[in-house]
């Protein structure tokens, strides 16, 4: 395994350092400019920001069954080159995760693939269908030893089966990362209700269709003592829930994504679907108190929700178009344009947000760790200085549904270190990545 010596690199953007990374490890953390190279390949890092790999806690991965919109190893090339290094992969596959074979399945091709750490998603409720509890214990004591549970893009709107799961879970630390929409509340919804779908004559889903569930879930996450997740946190309203709900101790953590954090309804005007998503855009009122909510710490973390769909599924009328947006390339770019460079957060709080906090609560080992000597080599370095026009054709995402198609974002993902191994070169992926693949 080559060994590689970062050099002058800002660690969390602050001082100079230099880091040494040596079979899979992070040997040596000094001073910018003191590490001898030996025999390690030099990195001239003056000027990047050095961060610990990112973690999404929320991703789509398509397979198996949905290999036309993404694959496991075209979805992880894209996380690599976002700057990612472990990604939490959904369960709505076809056949659904909710069984130990298929969450196994989805562990060993993300195992194969070697960009990436990915850890499956189980389903709460067989086939998503809010009837019956899935496999979860069987999930749990897999191969792929699952912690995360979640029927995303379905609601666990039963309150009986939400709460057998949260007390289910406790057994093995896990967490039921839930996605609040209130289903009755939202029957043909296909846009934030409010000024702008009145206007345009529009279905609307109305935010207390979100707030409702969280409320109801924060309750029945106190009453059995258990861990709740909140997926993709959209409105006011479900901040102040949330805030609330931290403040009478209840242990609940909340996930934001990029798109929440810059784009407003106002966007679907032109009715382009590439804009139709679940939850849906909100107004910039909302996207205000979600930038302050990551700010204060009440939004935890931020999820992709990386989304990808064939082209014929998004290049059509709105209401037949599916929801979703890609996200896993251009997620750091904005996540610095929205609330780095507007000087709600720091660097080092992207550390947090982005790979620290996600990966603890999804329970990934060895990710998420301190830029130290003796933590595992997952290191990011970032190019904050850099514009980026983004071009969705470019990416490595087999979904072309990004929502910033055209936008020039701020930073650029320069190398990406995965357990050592550089997958991440000079913003291109290291196509000799067979010798970045897992330890089998």
């Amino acid at each position: 395994m080559t060994s590689y010596l970062i050099r002058n690199a800002s660690l969390l953007g602050g001082e100079a350092t230099d880091l040494l990374l040596r079979d899979g490890l992070i040997e040596a953390v000094a001073a910018g400019g003191t590490l001898s190279a030996g025999d390690a390949e030099v990195i001239e890092a003056e000027g990047l920001v050095a961060l610990p790999g990112l973690v999404d806690p929320h991703t789509h991965l398509r397979e198996p069954g949905r290999e036309d919109a993404e694959t496991v190893e075209t979805g992880t090339r894209a996380a690599a080159k976002g700057g990612y290094t472990a990604v939490a992969a959904m369960a709505n596959s076809l056949p659904v995760a909710d069984t130990a074979g298929v969450v196994e399945q989805v562990w060993g091709l993300g195992r194969e693939s070697g960009w990436v750490d990915v850890h499956p998603v189980g389903a709460v409720t067989v086939g998503l269908e809010g009837k019956a509890l899935a496999e979860l214990g069987a999930m749990a004591e897999s191969r792929a030893q699952v912690r995360m549970f979640s029927d995303d893009g379905h609601c666990v709107s039963d309150p009986v089966l939400m709460r057998r799961a949260l007390e289910y879970v406790k057994a093995y630390d896990g967490v039921v990362a839930q996605h609040a929409q209130e289903p009755r509340l939202t029957e043909g919804a296909q846009m934030n209700e409010g000024i702008v779908s009145a206007e345009l004559g529009l279905p609307g889903w109305p935010a207390v269709a979100e707030e409702a569930i969280i409320a109801r879930d924060v309750l029945l996450t106190e009453h059995v003592g258990s861990r709740l997740h909140v997926c993709h946190v959209s409105t006011a309203g479900s901040v102040e829930i949330l805030r609330w709900a931290k403040a009478r101790g209840v242990n609940v953590t909340a996930e934001v994504t990029p798109h929440h954090l810059l784009l407003t309804d106002e966007l679907v005007r032109d009715y382009d679907p590439v804009y139709k998503v679940n939850p849906p855009l909100r107004t910039a009122a909302d996207v205000e108190a979600l930038r302050a909510a990551v700010a204060d710490g009440t939004i935890d973390c931020i999820g992709t929700d990386h989304a990808p769909h064939p082209t014929e599924a998004k290049e059509c009328e709105w209401a037949a178009a599916a929801m979703g947006m890609t996200g896993l390339e251009t997620a750091l770019p904005v996540v610095q344009h929205a609330l780095v460079d507007t000087g709600l957060i720091t660097w080092e709080d992207v550390a947090r947000i982005m790979s620290a906090t996600p990966a603890t609560i999804a329970r990934m080992e060895g990710q998420g760790r301190p830029l130290a000597a003796g933590e595992p080599a997952n290191v990011t370095l970032v190019d904050p200085s850099a514009t980026t026009v983004v071009n969705p054709d470019t990416h490595a995402t087999k979904g072309r549904n990004s929502p910033y198609r055209g936008m020039s974002l701020p930073g650029a993902v320069s190398h990406v270190f995965f357990q050592g191994k550089q997958t991440v070169r000079g913003s291109e992926l290291v196509h000799s990545s067979t010798a970045a693949k897992a330890e089998a």
